[in-house]
């Protein structure tokens, strides 16, 4: 072979391996994108599911993650403060809670706070122990792994809207501040009252304005407010999203919201976080509630994924 044959030759085999070079790294994004099965939403489960086994005292709290992880293979739970209103800042109780939780293989997510006073009190003084009372629930959820405490944005009904609104505004701002330094989110739910307007709970967290302060929005906590309206107007802001459940048909599809509307909107909005079955329903027994809850769920997320 001649010396001109041979280096034709290499800068044959040079040109080959460079085209197909750039041939794979051309196709990477594609076959990057087509190996992406990470799924539109992940489950968790909300302790409300179980509240009244938890107030008949036939479940502990301290039992919830095992009874998600064993009983209905879920795997992140949220926790609701009414069933260990007094442990907050009991260090060898979290503990053992988060030993249970890793012993698991269970993700805590977030911590639902009641009965700590209005953060939009009218009241400056009672608004500023309300904010306080809630540093606890903060502590206690950065302890355990969540990344944020659910609270409520109530002031007094009887006040105009705009004034409800500055009053609640105060109250958040001031304690998600305290979240911030501890890189928490503090979360409103459409709970009742001026809480569960959609566009009035947007323009309370917009006033806030801190990036750590976000809405939960539940899919069933409105009464005088379109709820696939209230849910669009939150989800911009969702940090996580409660799939409240009442009854199922015998399709298996919920008698009272149309969840693949829902969920429609849910993946519109860009959010691929925890969605957490919250069963509030009276026909079916607590356990059944979340299973019919979850199977619905597992139902929508196979058709998005297809």
């Amino acid at each position: 072979m001649s010396q001109f044959q041979s280096q034709s030759r290499r800068d044959f085999l040079k040109a080959t391996a460079v085209s197909a070079a750039g041939l794979t790294l051309a196709a990477a994004p594609v076959n990057l994108f087509a190996a992406d099965k990470a799924p539109p939403f992940k489950i968790s489960l909300a302790e409300w599911s179980f509240h009244k086994a938890l107030q008949q005292k036939k479940m502990d709290n301290l039992d919830f993650p095992k009874t998600a992880k064993e009983d209905f293979g879920i795997d992140a739970v949220e926790y609701v403060n009414q069933f260990f209103m007094d442990k907050a800042k009991d260090q060898a109780y979290l503990t053992e809670l988060k030993k249970r939780c890793d012993d698991l293989g269970v993700t805590s997510v977030l911590i639902m706070c009641d009965n700590e006073g209005n953060l939009g009190d009218p009241d400056d003084t009672k608004r500023t122990k309300a904010v306080e009372n809630h540093y606890k629930w903060i502590d206690a959820a950065k302890f355990l792994g969540c990344h944020s405490i659910r609270v409520n944005a109530r002031s007094n009904e009887k006040l105009p809207a705009e004034e409800q609104a500055k009053l609640a505004t105060d109250g958040l701002r001031r304690l998600t501040e305290f979240g911030a330094k501890h890189d928490m989110g503090v979360i409103v739910e459409n709970h009742g009252g001026l809480s569960s307007h959609g566009d009035w709970l947007v323009g309370v967290i917009k006033g806030v304005g801190l990036p750590n302060c976000g809405t939960l929005p539940d899919l069933g906590n409105f009464y005088e407010y379109d709820r696939y309206q209230g849910v669009t107007d939150m989800m911009p802001f969702a940090k996580g999203v409660s799939a409240k459940s009442y009854d199922f048909d015998d399709e298996g599809n919920e008698t009272k919201i149309d969840y693949r509307r829902m969920m429609k909107i849910v993946q519109a909005a860009g959010y691929h976080g925890r969605v957490g079955i919250e069963y509030e329903g009276t026909r079916l027994s607590e356990a059944d509630g979340v299973r019919a809850t979850k199977k619905l769920l597992d139902k929508i997320q196979a058709e998005m994924s297809a």
